[in-house]
């Protein structure tokens, strides 16, 4: 088991991002159509077929789902995904063709590196041609090659966020997993210690509390939708579409564990849900379980994350 995402049977992941530009996707596709669903929770949301996850519309399963930067620009690459899964025969039969069904959302990286420059078609088609089961890469890879966290004492003070994986594995086959592009505008935390360990910066470099720094009145505006955590929880468990949108529900407790605040109007917090079938249990154990490991997935996200357009890193003060 590799400890992250990949451990769910029938998913694989793949990367491509452009470390010179500063700005990537993330790509998970399914070895089978399988359920899906959805729940956004952040004010300012940039995403792509999230309706069509909705219980009381007609299409109840994916083919892939892309996380990518780039603000609304980088929904672009999920063009790319379907263009991959057509060549592949994998896609919803339309009598006439196959549609691939590929949800998306993405997060604001456009503050950092070359904002003109931003995942498209050919890097979405990258990131499926090198998807694999191997260990998920984290840090600075993929949708989390630009993210940043901890933007309210101005964006020259915050910190290097990323992509992060986790997975937890149980003795009756079942299997949880999550991935996660963490692009905060509050600091990331240690849930077990309390240690903030991503942030906004004061003048001497010390990381300050995101909350505490809103009660002085005197952190930086954040212009709207400029932020954003995006993430996906997959598990081979055998659920109904309706049970995908609670399991996301569910989801976003692992994000209000280790991100404060959350969900704010600067955000545009989105959670997917993939169930790849095989396991019988209950919803509200993969709910649970799907908010641990993306806790989990959160915080190393933050961990794995390197210094990069000037931005420092956890490990900077950690090493």
């Amino acid at each position: 088991m590799t400890g992250t995402i990949v451990d769910v049977p029938g998913v694989l992941v793949g990367h491509a991002q452009d470390q010179e530009a500063l700005t990537g996707c993330s790509v998970l596709l399914l070895e089978q159509p399988s359920v899906c669903g959805v729940d956004v929770r952040g004010s300012a949301p940039g995403t792509r077929e999230t309706d069509l996850l909705n219980p009381v519309n007609l299409v109840s399963v994916v083919h892939g789902i892309c996380l990518s930067g780039g603000s609304a620009y980088g929904l672009d690459a999920a063009t790319g995904v379907m263009q991959w899964l057509e060549e592949q025969g994998r896609g919803l039969d339309v009598a006439f063709g196959i549609v691939p069904i590929v949800p998306a959302a993405v997060l604001f990286d456009l503050s950092i590196g070359n904002p003109r420059v931003r995942p498209d078609r050919s890097m979405g088609y990258e990131a499926c041609n090198r998807a694999s089961r191997d260990a998920v890469q984290q840090g600075n890879v993929g949708a989390g090659t630009g993210a940043t966290v901890g933007k309210l004492n101005g964006f020259a003070q915050s910190m290097k966020g990323g992509l992060g994986s986790s997975s937890r594995c149980l003795a009756n086959g079942l299997v949880v997993g999550a991935m996660v592009a963490v692009n905060a505008v509050g600091h990331v935390f240690d849930p077990k210690t309390s240690e903030i360990l991503a942030g906004p910066r004061d003048e001497h470099g010390d990381i300050m509390d995101s909350v505490e720094l809103m009660t002085t009145h005197s952190f930086s505006p954040i212009p709207p939708g400029t932020n954003t955590t995006i993430a996906i929880v997959a598990s081979n468990a055998n659920l109904t579409k309706a049970e995908a949108n609670k399991v996301a529900q569910m989801a976003h407790d692992g994000l209000a564990r280790t991100i404060r605040p959350i969900h704010t109007m600067h955000d545009g917090d989105t959670i997917f849900a993939v169930a790849t079938g095989g396991i019988q249990t209950s919803v509200d154990l993969i709910g649970a379980l799907s908010a641990e490991v993306l806790a989990e997935a959160v915080l190393s996200a933050v961990k794995h994350a390197e210094r990069a357009g000037g931005i420092p890193a956890y490990r900077d003060r950690n090493r």
